[in-house]
């Protein structure tokens, strides 16, 4: 086996070289703040803004802070080239891809932000957002006018339908985000706010507005969930609605709108859904 000395006696300019690329690389790494760091992790898909725990998911306050330090370390700036005439952080800009990273971006007025993960296989429609620290996991569709927010989660094989809207949760850093599993439906112009977790295989239907603020009524099984509750997998959700609980609105015939689970999916709502391969 060659020595190292002899190597550097034999190839002296090579060696000071090598030196000079590993402390380059060192010190390269040490000055890069922490929040520069965990936005690479995150468009890598090494670190995400929440994690599943139990039977739920629980947000990761560091990267989640780190997030916010991205923005207090930001300048405003202007952009050139494709995206001349706009201004934003001069560290958070939009995310550009190539036919090796397998991501179908149509053209058309979409931005998909720094510190947002994207995995192989996903499809974006324009125009469509996703914000920093968003996670879109294998083979998902993001449809046309569709808004997935700051630290959204989206599992894998997940169909977000046009003008759906995943609200950002950034802070307060401890609250979890929104969350869609694997194998969710997510119908046409549903918003989805305040942290909801939608579990494996669940359809939301088109028009459905989920938030903490509102009881979701579970009409198989004869409950109301609580304020906040998950969407139980593969419930199957429509839009309904309540009567009013005043005397005087309930004399007027008023009612408030409400989410409620119909039925849970089986064979036949999986047809349904089978259009989603020729897509594709």
């Amino acid at each position: 086996m060659v020595r190292e000395n002899e190597l550097i006696r034999a190839f002296p300019k090579a060696w000071k070289e090598r030196k000079e690329l590993i402390l380059t690389n060192f010190l390269n790494t040490m000055s890069k703040s922490n929040w520069e760091t965990v936005l690479e992790q995150l468009e890598n898909g090494e670190a995400r803004a929440a994690e599943p725990k139990g039977d739920g998911w629980e947000a990761n306050v560091d990267v989640k802070e780190a997030i916010l330090d991205s923005f207090g370390a930001g300048e405003n700036t202007e952009y050139s080239g494709i995206y001349d005439g706009f201004v934003d952080k001069h560290n958070l800009p939009p995310r550009r891809f190539k036919v090796a990273d397998n991501v179908r971006l149509v053209p058309g007025g979409s931005s998909v932000r720094r510190g947002a993960y994207i995995a192989p296989g996903v499809i974006i429609m324009p125009p469509a957002y996703v914000n920093v620290g968003a996670y879109v996991d294998e083979g998902s569709m993001i449809d046309s006018h569709a808004l997935v927010g700051s630290c959204a989660q989206v599992g894998k094989n997940v169909h977000l339908s046009a003008g759906v809207q995943l609200g950002g949760v950034l802070e307060p850093v401890g609250l979890s985000p929104v969350v869609i599993e694997d194998d969710c439906f997510i119908g046409a112009g549903a918003v989805i706010v305040e942290g909801i977790l939608v579990k494996k295989g669940a359809v939301i239907a088109p028009g459905v507005t989920l938030s903490k603020s509102i009881p979701v009524y579970d009409c198989v099984n004869e409950k109301i969930l609580e304020k906040g509750a998950a969407i139980p997998e593969r419930a199957v959700v429509i839009p309904g609605t309540r009567p009013m609980s005043s005397e005087w609105a309930a004399g007027q015939g008023l009612s408030m709108a409400c989410p409620m689970i119909v039925k849970y999916r089986d064979a036949q709502s999986d047809a349904s859904l089978e259009l989603e391969d020729a897509l594709r």
